[in-house]
């Protein structure tokens, strides 16, 4: 199992706490010595994750706070807080995502719900809490994609997939759309001398709820069929606990490189090890990550603060 390096002084924010690899990677940052703000959209089961890790590490410091990444107002809520109580962030995880959703749903502020929670939420979270992370003295944001950004293609004719919904093809956008969230926040951070460190990490394929929790939304239980495909799926899996290792290699190891993407090494980039993967063409296209980026600047309304060195 890999081992965290000493986070102690310092604060975290790890987005989807309260399960998955969200958990995991929170109980493993406080375990060393981090203090984690966890960052989840209901605080009840934050509490009862919260409760879980304690009683394994009784010297955790955790603090549950409330963000709905589908909800613009939750974000600038959950950012303006923070700021209001601390004098800087030195890590944001960027965990929280939604996966597969088997018809067309859309966030509060009528997003695709794929696009708005995996990629809108987090751009806006991210960019709001620029100052507070660049008063860090190591400044670093950990983005969680996933392999499926492999098959995405940014569809900037229909972000919104409003002409033809495909929930799997939606996935690969909003993840394609995390890794070139990343790479532009290096390339800014690059740029402007902010000394920031923005790297990826993808978890290979990784059993936790968000495949499940995905395919029911909006029905009481998944198809049948989708059940199956769960139960009976060959391809090789891994448990949470070495699944988040990428992440957690990308947002605490000093070894991380910056604008670097971490995954398994095993068996078809699926399981096992942490080392540095190849990233899809389409993520290296500096040009198409500034359009992003910019798009998401007039979706959300949120840009970067002028404080910020240029």
């Amino acid at each position: 199992m890999y081992d965290v390096p000493d986070q102690t002084g310092k604060l975290v924010v790890v987005t989807g706490a309260n399960s998955g690899t969200g958990k995991e990677a929170t109980k493993r940052l406080a375990a060393a010595g981090a203090r984690v703000v966890m960052a989840v959209r209901t605080p009840a089961k934050g509490e009862a994750a919260k409760a879980e890790i304690l009683a394994e590490h009784p010297g955790a410091q955790l603090e549950v706070r409330r963000i709905d990444l589908a909800d613009l107002a939750s974000v600038q809520e959950f950012a303006e807080k923070l700021a209001a109580d601390e004098s800087h962030l030195d890590l944001l995880v960027n965990n929280a995502g939604v996966m597969h959703p088997p018809t067309r749903q859309t966030t509060k502020d009528g997003f695709e719900l794929q696009f708005g929670s995996n990629y809108l939420g987090p751009f806006a979270l991210t960019v709001r809490l620029l100052p507070l992370i660049l008063a860090a003295p190591a400044p670093r944001v950990a983005t969680m994609a996933s392999g499926a950004a492999n098959f995405g293609k940014i569809n900037f004719d229909d972000l919104q997939w409003e002409q033809r919904y495909r929930r799997m093809a939606a996935y690969s956008q909003s993840k394609l759309a995390d890794l070139m969230l990343s790479n532009h926040l290096a390339k800014l951070s690059t740029d402007r001398g902010w000394g920031l460190l923005s790297v990826a990490a993808h978890p290979g394929y990784t059993r936790t709820n968000l495949q499940s929790a995905g395919a029911s939304l909006g029905r009481e239980r998944p198809s049948v069929l989708t059940e199956l495909l769960f139960r009976f799926n060959p391809l090789p899996s891994q448990g949470v606990e070495v699944g988040t290792e990428p992440l957690l290699f990308a947002a605490a190891d000093p070894a991380a490189q910056h604008g670097a993407y971490y995954g398994p090494s095993g068996r078809f980039g699926l399981v096992g090890p942490t080392k540095q993967v190849g990233e899809p063409k389409a993520a290296l296209d500096s040009a198409t990550s500034a359009r992003l980026w910019s798009v998401a600047e007039g979706l959300t309304g949120v840009s970067l603060p002028s404080i910020l060195p240029k």
